[in-house]
């Protein structure tokens, strides 16, 4: 208890001075550590200020250039979907231009069906497998293969646009994505920082989605540019085999159309010619006709003008016959009255009645010739009719136009 109050030690002048000296040295290299901190700091704190802004400035020209990058391919994708848009639509006018051309072909095979139909009601020789029966055949043949033609070719159009529309989608998309690239870098290369809503994102690093190489996104554009290219000169080489089919389609329309004019021209012509002789022959027939009534006429009366010398040779005889005894002789008027009876009775058999039945049998042929050319004629009216009335006129009504 008396040790625990007593006095603390005492140093020597010797220690203290040491001690004070050694606060001082302590002090001092303490002092030179701190600031041989702060100048590290302050040198670190430049070095990092700069390599930071030298990163961030790096950046922002990255970003720049991708967005010069983003914009170079979306004039690109621009470009060639206006391209894409004008083409399609041109095309869309070559279908209808198409639609147009086959509904045209339509009222033609009607027609030319009709006509041969028509002509199926000629009668007698008339109904003769002839050049315009022919020339409408081929003329059916050539609308119905201008027809699956067309329609072949329809097809291909339209499979040529939902291609082209195919690809005006890709383009579509594509430049879709580019925009919201786009803005997505616009709206980083706003940034500062000094920018009020920027934030830590602790997620910043992680990859989401499938990344894909600058390679791959270089090729994806560059392929649906390609593409759309691709559909661009097929649809413009479908153009012009389009108007190639068009216009000889056309061509050989018009042509068999104005072949099969002709020829109805031309048959019209022979039937007119043809009718117009057997007009002719039954104007001749009539005149002969009534000059063998005339014949048979005169015959007859001949015939009935005999009977008067007939009676009066026979009542002759027949009065010689009476007379008496000797008197009944054979004598020359005996003779000459019985010749003449014989004579005139011969004549009036054989000659006149002879002449009249073969007169009578002309005149009867002469009728049947009548009414066969008068059939014929009828025959022929009635082609006429079909050809010249129902078909020609009804053929006045085809135009064939270039669409």
């Amino acid at each position: 208890m008396a040790r625990l109050l007593q006095d603390p030690p005492k140093f020597h002048p010797s220690e203290w001075d040491i001690a004070n000296k050694m606060q001082c040295a302590c002090t001092e290299s303490q002092k030179s550590r701190s600031e041989r901190m702060i100048a590290e700091s302050r040198r670190l704190q430049d070095e990092i200020e700069k390599t930071t802004q030298k990163t961030q400035s790096d950046v922002n020209k990255k970003i720049e250039q991708r967005r010069d990058e983003i914009k170079f391919w979306k004039q690109e994708l621009d470009n060639k979907l206006e391209q894409i848009v004008h083409e399609t639509e041109v095309l869309l006018t070559f279908k209808t231009r198409l639609e147009k051309a086959l509904e045209s072909c339509k009222e033609p095979l009607d027609i030319a069906q009709k006509c041969l139909l028509n002509r199926q009601r000629r009668a007698g020789i008339d109904l003769v497998h002839d050049e315009v029966e022919q020339e409408l055949v081929k003329e059916a043949e050539v609308l119905r293969g201008v027809i699956a033609l067309l329609e072949r070719t329809l097809e291909q159009t339209n499979e040529q646009i939902r291609l082209n529309r195919s690809a005006k989608y890709n383009l579509e998309m594509d430049l879709k994505d580019k925009f919201t690239a786009l803005m997505i870098d616009d709206y980083c290369a706003s940034l500062t920082n000094n920018t009020p809503d920027i934030r830590y994102a602790d997620n910043a690093l992680k990859i989401e989605g499938n990344f894909v190489s600058p390679e791959d996104w270089t090729d994806f554009s560059n392929m649906n540019i390609e593409k759309a290219e691709k559909q661009r000169n097929n649809s413009l080489a479908l153009r012009a085999l389009i108007d190639g089919i068009l216009s000889q389609t056309a061509s050989d329309m018009r042509k068999q159309c104005e072949t099969v004019n002709d020829a109805f021209r031309n048959r019209v012509k022979e039937v007119k010619d043809a009718k117009n002789k057997l007009e002719t022959l039954l104007a001749m027939v009539m005149d002969e006709t009534a000059s063998q009534e005339k014949n048979i006429a005169a015959l007859k009366k001949a015939i009935v003008d005999k009977e008067g010398p007939v009676k009066v040779a026979q009542t002759r005889l027949e009065a010689r016959n009476r007379r008496p005894n000797v008197e009944l002789c054979y004598d020359t008027v005996q003779y000459r009255l019985t010749s003449e009876v014989q004579e005139i009775t011969k004549n009036i058999q054989r000659q006149l009645k002879d002449t009249l039945a073969q007169a009578e049998t002309e005149l009867k042929a002469l009728s049947r010739r009548q009414l066969s050319l008068e059939e014929e004629i009828q025959v022929k009216e009635n082609t006429l009719y079909i050809d010249e009335v129902l078909c020609m006129q009804m053929r006045e009504s085809v135009s064939i136009n270039n669409f």
